[in-house]
């Protein structure tokens, strides 16, 4: 990749797309196209056409869609498919008709079965059943995958796909009703600190275990992948090691000064009971995660504290 390349990151006002922002910017490069939902609608198939012909991106990074935790995908299916089907045709589409260079299309560890061995090999996509509280969304990014290889079997596009594990960091949505897990445990426990309450309510059992990518680990990832992998099959994109829910909970709440007790509602879902990628694939090429949970929560606390809770 030269540095006067030009590379559009859609959905740059996101967590992952600041960090590809600031990373790109770190490394040099000064080319960077962005385009806010005022000035480019990517749920627009005109808007997006036209924008490509125009801008003429040498490369693309597509970082835009509609996120949630369990209850917005539980309460929003249609919106979640939909939004996300017609946002990445249209960009992949878009991209292809204007001869992109390279395209890296973005998914997420939910495409594969709720019940897939651990950890979580690329080869275990479409070998069961999803998690029904995703679902949507993940047939979504299954489709963005299938769309970027059919792209590359029929056309030669290179097109590759990296599926990351559940991220964190600074421009999280911190929004209870619509946030994962980590933000939204560090926000409750903020605000019980600040109230100075007894005890914070925690979503399930507290035993499923999850696996945690600060999101400036993953920019970094993305431009390792741009720069040395041309495969269209897909890579996973983790730290490696995975917690339980009571143990990212009790991490959390020691970070943030907050100790009251913690409260399990086991009236609401756990979700997929282990979710850890096997990222062998991502170590044999060169790449490794730098940033301990620890520290990257400490990290997503001051940046919630300056932009946030203030």
């Amino acid at each position: 990749m030269k540095k006067s390349e030009k590379i559009f990151v859609a959905g740059h006002r996101g967590m992952v797309g600041s960090a590809l922002i600031r990373r790109l910017e770190q490394d040099g490069f000064q080319n960077l196209l962005t385009r806010d939902r005022t000035q480019l609608d990517l749920l627009d198939d005109r808007a997006v056409r036209e924008f490509f012909v125009i801008a003429k991106p040498a490369i693309v990074i597509f970082a835009a869609a509609k996120v949630g935790g369990i209850k917005a995908n539980s309460d929003f299916p249609v919106e979640f498919l939909l939004d996300n089907l017609r946002i990445q045709n249209n960009v992949i589409q878009a991209a292809h008709e204007s001869e992109v260079r390279k395209l890296l299309f973005l998914g997420s560890s939910c495409i594969y079965p709720k019940h897939a061995q651990q950890p979580i090999p690329e080869t275990a996509l479409l070998t069961g059943p999803l998690e029904p509280t995703n679902d949507a969304y993940a047939i979504a990014k299954i489709a963005g995958i299938k769309l970027c290889q059919a792209y590359g079997r029929e056309y030669g596009a290179n097109f590759i796909s990296a599926m990351p594990t559940n991220l964190y960091g600074p421009n999280d949505n911190f929004d209870l009703e619509t946030s994962h897990v980590l933000a939204a445990l560090l926000r409750k426990a903020h605000q019980a600190k600040t109230s100075r309450a007894r005890e914070i309510v925690v979503w399930g059992s507290g035993k499923p275990r999850r696996e945690f990518l600060h999101v400036d680990d993953l920019a970094a990832a993305c431009l390792f992948l741009l720069q040395k992998y041309d495969s269209p099959e897909i890579i996973n994109v983790g730290y490696g090691e995975d917690i339980s829910i009571r143990e990212l909970a009790e991490l959390i709440c020691e970070v943030v000064g907050f100790d009251g007790e913690l409260a399990w509602d086991r009236t609401k879902p756990d979700g997929t009971p282990r979710k850890l990628l096997d990222v062998k694939k991502l170590h044999n090429l060169g790449w490794r995660a730098t940033i301990p949970l620890r520290d990257g929560i400490a990290q997503t606390y001051d940046w919630f504290l300056k932009n946030i809770a203030r």
